[in-house]
């Protein structure tokens, strides 16, 4: 899959879920603060969730974001492989 299908894939899955529009500069303007190191400190990972949920306008319970950071921290992902974090994110094995 390249980048660009990637890409592709993200915005469709983000408009599916959210009903909202968000561009690919959108995307990566937010990717480009992501580091594998993102993943595994708890602060930075809430940071995150807060930053997605303001793009797309939609509200994300303390509940959810709990959930959210327990199955990062639990999952066997390897913080180094986004394509196995997008792949995860959009359900996809």
């Amino acid at each position: 899959m390249s980048n660009k299908d990637i890409s592709k894939d993200v915005l469709n899955v983000v408009k599916k879920k959210t009903g909202k529009s968000v561009t690919s500069k959108d995307i990566e303007k937010l990717a480009s603060g992501v580091k594998p190191s993102t993943l595994q400190s708890e602060a930075q990972l809430r940071q995150l969730i807060k930053q997605v949920s303001g793009l797309v306008n939609v509200k994300v319970s303390e509940e959810t974001i709990n959930d959210i950071v327990q199955a990062v921290k639990s999952s066997k992902l390897d913080s180094n492989n986004m394509q196995q974090l997008m792949n995860m994110m959009m359900g996809k094995k």
